[in-house]
């Protein structure tokens, strides 16, 4: 190992990453992208994964645990067999992970220590779901680490990964330069106390300062050391990410949330607009990554082929709302006629038709659209084009934001 690769190992023997409580499980369960039971489903199983087959899943460099326990404690709510196979290095990581399964009572994980790219001997596969988040920027040779992980896969499988992006981290490199100027000679905990007293003291103009996309070095320590202090680190642009993901031969599925890669979001001049629409798709997500210039990280569902992504192509598809009440979000549809919000800074506005908000109060998690569609018709009459135009449009709104998933209904 390299002496960067020591201190990187020192580094989160010190600050386990994440900072977390095993305490806090008994009030919450961490929960992100990527990773959840019903994404893996939507973008990598085309929607039709039959959950009652046994699931195996790899968290590669699993931290603190936080992907760890929200996988195996989705599988366990939802009495899907099967294990979670963390693997990190860092001994001190895994032991807040182990308490926080623990204190979960699950009986599904299985804890093991080494570096993903030994993970073909320590943590052998196949996989049907790889979880690496957080993890590849912070290798020497990221791509010898993502190929690791391709080799564990299964045939069908996928993985979720995570990596920096660069423009919506715009200062971060800057800083930790200038504090590796400052203070390179000195112990760890030295360095954490310069880092604190230049980020009292930046001048204004500083690019990190002028950032309001960063904040996680104010929640302690091993936010702030992970951050700015990391001796490996580095960020991916989509065309850069996407040659990454070609070397190991996987395709990528879909970035999350799928809309912020789309470069019509960023574009008001419908001139731009039809130009941008002639580009290929990654392409067209390069553009929308430096047209947004937001974006800190690439979250993305990996596959060895394409054609995994569910789409909605007949009324047989069941629509699973995330993290949104179907009532509260008719009664918005109804109220504004739109879908909005703010992304990290970016003030978005998505019209649907009137008849979306119908549409949506009708999503229950257990009904295909067109069993919703069936029975609205019979309430309230309209065309069937028109009910099914508002479903589109619902979906290709919420979808684009990650909040619509599909799957195919048990039976089918």
């Amino acid at each position: 190992m390299s002496e960067a690769g020591d201190a990187l190992a020192a580094q989160y023997e010190a600050y386990p990453y994440p900072a977390r409580d095993p305490a806090d499980e008994a009030r919450r369960l961490v929960t992100g992208s990527p990773s959840r039971l019903e994404e893996i489903d939507h973008y990598l199983f085309a929607g039709a994964r039959d959950w009652s087959r046994p699931f195996r899943a790899l968290v590669a460099g699993g931290g603190t645990g936080d992907a760890t326990i929200m996988l195996a404690q989705q599988l366990a709510d939802a009495g899907v067999p099967g294990e979670v196979v963390y693997l990190d290095r860092s001994a001190a990581a895994r032991g807040i992970a182990e308490a926080r399964v623990a204190a979960r009572g699950l009986t599904n994980v299985r804890f093991v220590s080494g570096s993903l790219l030994e993970a073909a001997e320590l943590a052998p596969g196949p996989y049907d779901y790889v979880d690496c988040c957080g993890v590849l920027h912070h290798l020497e040779d990221p791509a010898a680490g993502l190929k690791a992980l391709s080799a564990v896969l299964g045939e069908d499988g996928g993985l979720g990964v995570m990596v920096y992006a660069p423009y919506g981290r715009s200062g971060v490199y800057e800083l930790q330069a200038a504090l590796g100027q400052l203070g390179r000679d000195l112990p760890l905990a030295e360095r954490i106390a310069l880092a604190h007293r230049l980020l009292a003291g930046l001048p204004t103009t500083n690019r990190f300062a002028r950032n309001p996309l960063l904040g996680d070095h104010r929640r302690g320590d091993a936010e702030l050391v992970d951050l700015l202090l990391n001796p490996i680190d580095r960020a991916f642009t989509v065309p850069e990410f996407a040659g990454l993901v070609d070397e190991a031969g996987l395709t990528i599925a879909s970035f999350v949330e799928p809309l912020r890669y789309e470069p019509r979001l960023y574009l008001a001049d419908e001139s731009l607009r039809r130009r941008c629409d002639g580009l290929a798709p990654l392409e067209q997500a390069a553009l929308a990554e430096r047209l947004a210039g937001n974006l800190k990280t690439h979250v993305a569902y990996l596959a060895r082929r394409p054609g995994t992504v569910a789409r909605l192509d007949s009324p047989d598809w069941v629509p699973l709302l995330i993290e949104i009440d179907a009532g509260q979000l008719a009664a918005s549809l109804e109220r504004k006629g739109s879908i909005g919000g703010t992304v990290e800074g970016l003030d978005i506005t998505l019209p649907v038709p009137p008849l979306a908000a119908a549409l949506a109060a009708g999503i229950d998690g257990r009904r295909s659209f067109g069993e919703i569609v069936a029975a609205l018709r019979a309430e309230r009459g309209g065309a069937e084009r028109d009910w099914v135009q508002a479903a589109q449009a619902l979906t290709a709104a919420l979808g684009g934001l990650n909040k619509l998933l599909l799957r195919r209904p048990a039976s089918s």
